[in-house]
């Protein structure tokens, strides 16, 4: 609770959106609330969110999330997103003025083997303060008309840098056309379950992979996105493996035989790359790469797309 001012220890054991109410009706009386204390699944968030004109997501979890964009998707409804991780941040407004969504920046979510361990997972206490002011900002903008929408670019802060950078964001159609909820669930207990688990495999900043290719011309970069999404843009040299093809025969015939050679793996977030590393650890190769933030940090960061 030291990281959400709303809050203080005696609450412990009330639900928070009710708290929350109760505090902020201190701050401004004239203002009116409603605390819903209903987790949202897919059979009620239509019900909840019909008699509003704006969503602003503050979850912490990937069901919660694609729910939440999929609906405003449907009814038509802006979203401020917001998320942070560890020291860092993003945010954006996605369905604004038929702009892109969140599955437009994250088509599909990511596989369990990739969500972090309960170990792992966390966040610097400030982290939530700036990005949720920052949300709360576009929120304003959008109801007031002001200023210029957070729409088609998504907002990355370093909090350890003290640096935001932006990367420009092209809706799909085909995510601007749901018409149907697609809920998705994970086993509550399966990444906790990981937490005793070493990965093998290291992260590598984008200027970190670069100095490694120039300084070692034989590692391997691979390219895990879809066809698609490497006929827009690839890093070269790479080779294209999708992660859906990445088994043991297509990487026999694909990559050399030892398993000592340094391998380097992208894609568009850094979430596929990671399952690819798992799947090639468990084919035995020792010297991974996993490139942190994939294509959007790589861009971010203003990264050659050419580093031989």
């Amino acid at each position: 609770l030291q990281r959400q001012i709303l809050y203080c220890a005696e609450d412990v054991g009330e639900y928070k959106a009710r708290v929350a109410a109760v505090r902020l009706k201190k701050h401004n009386p004239n203002i009116s609330f409603e605390p819903l204390c209903e987790r949202l699944n897919e059979l009620n968030i239509a019900r909840v969110f019909e008699k509003y004109d704006l969503v602003v997501d503050g979850s912490d979890n990937f069901e919660t999330r694609y729910l939440v964009s999929d609906a405003c998707v449907i009814m038509r409804k802006p979203l401020v997103f917001g998320a942070i991780f560890k020291f860092n941040g993003q945010l954006s407004v996605f369905n604004y003025e038929n702009g892109p969504t969140y599955r437009c920046l994250f088509p599909e979510p990511p596989g369990v083997e990739a969500l972090p361990s309960c170990a792992d997972a966390g966040v610097l206490g400030v982290l939530p303060g700036i990005i949720g002011s920052m949300q709360a900002l576009e929120a304003i903008k959008i109801i007031t008309g002001i200023g210029e929408v957070l729409s088609g670019r998504v907002l990355i802060f370093d909090a350890l840098q003290q640096k935001f950078s932006q990367l420009q964001l092209n809706p799909v159609q085909e995510n601007q056309g749901i018409r149907k909820l697609q809920p998705i669930k994970y086993d509550k207990n399966s990444n906790c379950s990981r937490s005793s688990v070493v990965d093998e495999f290291k992260e590598l900043s984008p200027i970190d992979l670069v100095e490694m290719c120039r300084s070692n011309p034989k590692i391997i970069l691979i390219d895990v996105r879809e066809s698609w999404e490497r006929e827009l843009e690839h890093i070269q040299p790479s080779i294209h493996i999708p992660l859906g093809s990445l088994n043991e025969v297509y990487v026999a015939q694909t990559l050399p035989d030892s398993y000592e050679e340094e391998i380097a793996v992208y894609c568009k977030a850094g979430v596929r790359s990671m399952d690819a590393c798992r799947l090639l650890q468990d084919l035995g190769y020792k010297k991974i790469y996993n490139l942190s933030g994939g294509m959007i940090r790589w861009h971010a960061e203003n990264m050659p797309m050419n580093i031989d």
